[in-house]
């Protein structure tokens, strides 16, 4: 079996890239020149797979890379991924997370009609939420450029399944977490400053809303979920959530605690970081996953902190000689797909 991912060199990309070379398949990853030489996500996987340049805003490039690596599966993970940048640069973002996603499902349709296509959706297409906890039936009601371009994306490809017989999957996944989740994400944030604060690196951490509340889980075990997807006899949507929420206070007091602090000892509030439309409150209800394709999360809320906090405390060691400034994290100012 030949896998294509694009956005291999992400959080989700190199777990799914694991995932899917354990099970024996040949990955190929597509990446944009300007991030070739950012690999650190997968820099163990160098050799084990193929990288193919190419860039969802350029048609001839994704029609190059389905020809090159004649893929069975192809796995959609790029876009442009922070809210914070979706409200500066909202045309780009719905290009890359709307558009784009179109001309990758029109150079599959051309080359690879046969190929089974995965769309990672987000939590954030949902945005003001009509009901609570949010399943796949629930309206959409995005709240930022990002939710807007996902959830054009998940019309598209619900769009090209039912007009072109396409076998082709939307995950809507809620947030999930890891140790290589980049520090623009407010779980990493937070385990990177609490980190950088116990080891006398940093001596605060600000943030925007300590209310908002999240569905988080555990990245690597969502990656089997899209996997899982392509493997039925039918292509169908899911919601991929653990159905708990928690806010961010109850974020701060679990990772703290594993650090052995008193966050509200090391914690500022600061206006200017609060997403100029809120979203309050996201909760899946993964009940469909669990019927139909026999997956649910495995990591609780707590474990996932200590296992996000405990990774940072072992990274920054050697960086205790030189201090760095204080850690700021506005809410809303990085994606939390």
């Amino acid at each position: 079996m030949r896998a294509l991912i694009t956005g291999i060199t992400g959080q989700d990309g190199s777990y799914l890239a694991e995932f899917l070379l354990a099970k024996g398949y040949q990955v190929c990853g597509l990446v944009r020149r300007s991030s070739i030489d950012r690999t650190d996500r997968i820099s163990h996987l160098m050799g084990r797979v193929k990288l193919i340049p190419g860039d969802l805003s350029d048609q001839s490039s994704l029609d190059d890379a389905i020809r090159e690596s004649r893929p069975d599966e192809v796995y959609n993970l790029a876009s442009q991924s922070f809210v914070a940048v979706s409200w500066n640069q909202a045309c780009m973002t719905g290009d890359i997370g709307g558009l784009g996603v179109t001309r990758l499902l029109n150079s599959v349709r051309k080359y690879r009609p046969d190929a089974r296509f995965y769309q990672a959706g987000s939590s954030e297409m949902f945005g003001m939420a009509r009901e609570t906890p949010q399943k796949e039936t629930t309206p959409f009601y995005p709240r930022s450029p990002y939710g807007c371009a996902k959830a054009y994306a998940h019309y598209i490809t619900v769009n090209y399944r039912e007009s072109y017989g396409m076998f082709a999957c939307c995950g809507i996944l809620f947030n999930h977490e890891s140790p290589r989740r980049s520090t623009e994400f407010v779980t990493r944030k937070v385990s990177d400053g609490v980190a950088r604060i116990k080891l006398g690196l940093s001596d605060s951490l600000k943030l925007g809303n300590l209310d908002a509340k999240r569905d988080w889980g555990y990245a690597p075990e969502y990656v089997e979920a899209m996997w899982l997807m392509l493997q039925q006899d039918m292509p169908d949507d899911f919601v991929i959530a653990t159905g708990e929420t928690h806010s961010i206070r109850e974020l701060l007091q679990t990772a703290f605690d594993c650090a052995g602090l008193n966050w509200e000892s090391y914690v500022q509030f600061d206006k200017e970081m609060v997403r100029p439309a809120e979203v309050d409150i996201l909760q899946g209800d993964s009940s469909k996953a669990a019927r139909m394709l026999g997956w649910r999360p495995r990591t609780t809320f707590k474990k996932l902190v200590e296992i996000m906090v405990e990774a940072d405390l072992r990274r920054l060691p050697e960086q205790k000689e030189s201090r760095v400034p204080t850690c700021e994290y506005a809410l809303g100012h990085g994606n939390w797909y």
